[in-house]
């Protein structure tokens, strides 16, 4: 075990983080994705500290392979664009760069600073920015080039203690930003960490605050939740927290109104897991509508004499199922095909879907 030391304002040296290496941490280095290593790599031989962060990490530790890779950097958005030419700066308040490879985008950030608090926009050093990450198991810097681990708030013993801890302050965690609230929860059950009561406590006194995330907000961490292989335990998770009734209130009312309906809801969502294939377009956003519409659609239109033609009951379903996955307003092509993909498990083809809504 090592130590990474800085200095104070009088000049003395002071402990800031544990560095473990590869027989402490034990990461699997054919984990890592080569791509986010040669970005590290470049950046590094130009000068600039960089590091993977975040989720990849923890999953590494955990001997999962990461979806994504997150790297953050002392390099500032321009410099980073200058040395990559397949990149391209995103956002408006605190910049980001995108670096492609082909399909693949890998987000590179600044360090950011906390000197005007913890959702300011300075850019600052990895000592600020390990300060701005929300729970401890996503707040781990991992060096690919050396294969060390930069620990500064004690992460590796929360994980070793399956535990999720909030980094920034109990008092101003959700306040700050509520939708932190949907994110400690999808940790645990992902993870099997478990919350402690001050922190479960805190989430139930506060969870109305997330009445005020915007639609885009709320319909990211739904993307996010239902291309997890762990879906259906994080719904439940979310549900049993009272915080489903924010991202899908219809379907967290069903849950209590409509006898089975739960069961069968988590269930649908337990049974994808788009990382052991290549799922289609539109496909997760069948696990939000199909059991709901099970039981209200006449796929075939079989039910009534003379039935509606196929077009109307096309347009028929998109309309309602939109409506019954509100705040969620996912991209409408994606949308579209999740409903053709439903009336395809019928038998019923879709080719032409252009209608005015």
């Amino acid at each position: 075990m090592r130590f990474r030391y800085s200095t104070d304002e009088k000049g003395r040296l002071v402990k800031k983080a544990v560095v473990y290496t590869p027989e402490e941490h034990r990461i699997n280095f054919d984990d890592v994705d080569t791509q986010a290593v040669y970005i590290v790599e470049r950046l590094r031989a130009n000068g600039y500290e960089t590091y993977i962060v975040g989720g990849a990490v923890r999953d590494l530790l955990l001997k999962k392979k990461p979806k994504d890779f997150d790297i953050v950097t002392a390099a500032n958005p321009a410099k980073i664009k200058k040395i990559f030419r397949n990149a391209r700066i995103i956002g408006n308040r605190f910049r980001l760069v995108h670096v492609y490879f082909g399909p693949r985008i890998f987000e590179v950030s600044t360090f950011r600073s906390i000197k005007d608090g913890p959702t300011g926009n300075l850019f600052g050093t990895v000592e600020d920015d390990v300060l701005r990450r929300d729970f401890t198991l996503n707040a781990l810097f991992y060096d690919p080039v050396k294969q060390l681990v930069v620990d500064f708030v004690g992460a590796m013993k929360d994980i070793k203690a399956k535990k999720i801890r909030p980094i920034i302050p109990m008092a101003q965690i959700f306040t700050d930003d509520p939708v932190r609230m949907i994110r400690a929860v999808k940790y645990g059950a992902a993870t099997g960490f478990r919350l402690p009561h001050t922190l479960r406590r805190r989430i139930k006194k506060q969870s109305s605050l997330l009445s005020s995330i915007s639609a885009s907000r709320l319909t990211e961490e739904i993307f996010k939740i239902i291309n997890s292989p762990y879906a259906g335990a994080i719904v439940e998770a979310l549900d049993d927290a009272g915080l489903y009734k924010f991202l899908q209130p219809r379907a967290a009312e069903l849950f209590r109104t409509r006898q089975g309906f739960r069961t069968r809801y988590l269930n649908t969502l337990s049974s994808f897991n788009f990382q052991e294939r290549n799922a289609k377009p539109g496909e997760a956003l069948t696990g939000l509508i199909r059991d709901w519409l099970e039981d209200i659609v006449d796929w075939k239109g079989s039910g009534r004499q003379p039935g509606p033609s196929l077009t109307e009951r096309y347009k028929n379903v998109f309309t309602t199922a939109r409506k019954f996955i509100m705040p969620m307003n996912p991209p409408r092509t994606e949308f579209s095909q999740a409903i053709k993909l439903l009336f395809a498990e019928h038998g019923v083809v879709i080719r032409r879907t252009r209608f005015i809504t």
